[in-house]
């Protein structure tokens, strides 16, 4: 197995360097959905047949989960929560200019899941696409979403959703993806600062978009993922006989440090290009998956846990969709003030990783 990476390893690089000089987009709103049917840690024991709860109480921070419908998909998810965001943000999906989805379990390989989005959503408007770099995914997205509304005024309104439907490919009775896994989708609408006079007037000074960064670990895309389903290993009948329909593995390890290691260089680079430090950010959103993790972060970071938000114990890891969720339940439970600065950080299979640095407006 490969040593364990360092920051001191790190080129802080990556395909949104550019400095660009248009007009700030802010966050005018967020929405979320949480499928209804619920299952706590003992239905999951239930499954498995031995006990999981203490473990992941104290070692991850998962109490319960959540798992979509029989009849729904994953578009489903992604447009409650963007008929959520719509409504807040006081504008109809025919506003929209753009919608961007991100996932690792659409429901099609193709057609991407963000032009189903579109239509049912009715935002005729709209261009779509699709960004899977798995569970960064909703943050790579938001960055792309403010670098097209930065340099393209006609993008006025973008919705940036991220939709996960992992429970789809799971096998209930594999402990290490069963525990973990849940379904739901969160949504934030972006509108750029100079949708009228009157808006650019009423955000704070440097509200919206201040700076973000991509890494990626590609020697780690065999580690965890789902591997069926693709050119790869199609879903022939010889290779569905030989290794099952497609699901979530874990398949090799990688070091457990992983994110305490590569995300405090990360944010540090983004603070960098912001001009800002570690206690200017109000707070910080982390991937959603390890509370223990979390914890170990703003240790590092020397900020207080107060400064962070979690919603693994109530939802469990909702992938793409596990910031924006989390984001919106900080805004209901917490609150965010205008001025207040708001960092996403987020890994994913690939292993992929994404930061971005917000000032609330």
């Amino acid at each position: 197995m490969s040593t364990p990476l360092h920051s001191a390893d790190l080129p802080m690089t990556s395909g949104h360097e550019g400095r660009l000089h248009g007009p700030s987009p802010r966050i005018l709103s967020s929405g979320r959905y949480v499928p209804a049917q619920r299952l706590d840690n003992a239905d999951v024991e239930a499954r498995l047949g031995e006990n999981v709860h203490d473990w992941l109480v104290q070692n991850v921070g998962i109490r319960a989960r959540h798992v979509m419908a029989e009849d729904q998909v994953t578009s489903d998810l992604v447009v409650a929560a963007s008929q959520q965001a719509l409504a807040r943000a006081g504008l109809a999906a025919s506003d929209l200019d753009l919608i961007i989805v991100a996932t690792d379990t659409p429901d099609y390989l193709s057609p991407g899941t963000s032009s189903v989005v579109q239509a049912k959503l009715g935002a005729q408007r709209a261009g779509t696409f699709d960004v899977n770099c798995a569970c960064a995914g909703w943050v790579t997205a938001l960055n792309t979403a403010a670098h097209y509304m930065r340099s393209d005024s006609d993008y006025r309104y973008v919705l940036v959703a991220g939709g996960y439907g992992m429970t789809r490919f799971l096998d209930w009775k594999d402990k290490y993806t069963a525990t973990l896994f849940a379904d739901g989708a969160g949504a934030v609408i972006l509108g750029s600062n100079a949708e009228t006079a009157d808006a650019a007037a009423a955000a704070p000074t440097g509200a919206g978009y201040m700076a973000g960064k991509l890494l990626a670990r590609g020697q780690y895309h065999d580690a965890l993922g789902i591997y069926g389903g693709g050119t790869s290993r199609p879903s022939t009948p010889e290779n569905i006989a030989q290794y099952g329909r497609p699901y979530v593995r874990f398949v090799k390890k990688f070091p457990r440090t992983f994110n305490t290691d590569h995300w405090p260089p990360l944010i540090d680079a983004t603070l960098a290009r912001a001009g800002l430090g570690r206690n200017d950010v109000d707070l910080y959103l982390f991937t959603q998956l390890n509370l223990r993790t979390i914890e170990a972060m703003m240790g590092i970071l020397g900020q207080p846990m107060a400064k962070t938000h979690c919603i693994m114990d109530k939802w469990g890891y909702t992938g793409s969709a596990c910031l924006p969720m989390a984001l919106d339940d900080a805004i209901e439970t917490k609150g965010i003030q205008p001025g207040q600065r708001v960092m996403f950080c987020a890994s994913g299979g690939g292993l992929a990783m994404a930061t971005s640095l917000w000032t609330w407006g």
